[in-house]
């Protein structure tokens, strides 16, 4: 085995420490398969609105997850595709 010394690997913590929080890693699975909105995320966790919220503001600003605005709504999707992987190969 060789080890590549010029490469970082920066990004990929970046993504793997970000989806190391379960929750997290439930919306970022939940949301690989259909896109929702906060409400529906948060009926499905069974959690408050707010800690959903929360976890959806961290996934947003670290590139993991968008939000476009359909009318008062927001969806969410993934957009990160390592994300992507990492959340297939794990319910593999």
């Amino acid at each position: 085995m060789e080890f590549n010394k010029n490469r970082s690997f920066d990004n990929e913590a970046e993504v793997c420490k970000v989806l190391g929080h379960p929750v997290r890693l439930k919306i970022v699975a939940g949301l690989c398969s259909q896109e929702c909105n906060v409400k529906r995320i948060w009926e499905c966790l069974g959690l408050p609105q707010a800690t959903v919220s929360q976890h959806l503001a961290l996934l947003k600003n670290k590139g993991i997850i968008e939000g476009k605005r359909e009318g008062v709504e927001v969806h969410y999707s993934v957009i990160h595709p390592l994300a992507k992987q990492i959340v297939y190969l794990m319910t593999q």
